[in-house]
């Protein structure tokens, strides 16, 4: 069964070496164009992965993702009576 989850950014000096992050979680996503992949990993495991992570030389910087850390269930979350009717419209 699969715990809690923790997103990690690795931000790389070349793309070349992203094949070899996947020893150490899911890739999620690589982008080319910016140069980072995301990487999933359990979250008890997580600090170390990042501090390991971080010793490689193609690597720039790591962050981790604070989604698991953030609250999802939103105040107001009930919807606008004007752009109710508007949609009701079919504007």
């Amino acid at each position: 069964m699969i715990g809690q989850r923790q997103g990690i950014i690795v931000w790389l000096y070349s793309l070349k070496q992203a094949k070899m992050l996947r020893r150490f979680g899911n890739v999620h996503f690589v982008s080319k164009k910016m140069k980072y992949a995301v990487i999933y990993c359990n979250l008890d495991e997580a600090k170390g992965l990042m501090e390991k992570i971080s010793s490689y030389s193609f690597v720039k910087k790591v962050e981790p993702s604070y989604k698991p850390f953030l609250k999802m269930e939103f105040e107001n979350s009930s919807p606008d009576k004007a752009k109710e009717y508007d949609y009701k419209m079919g504007i």
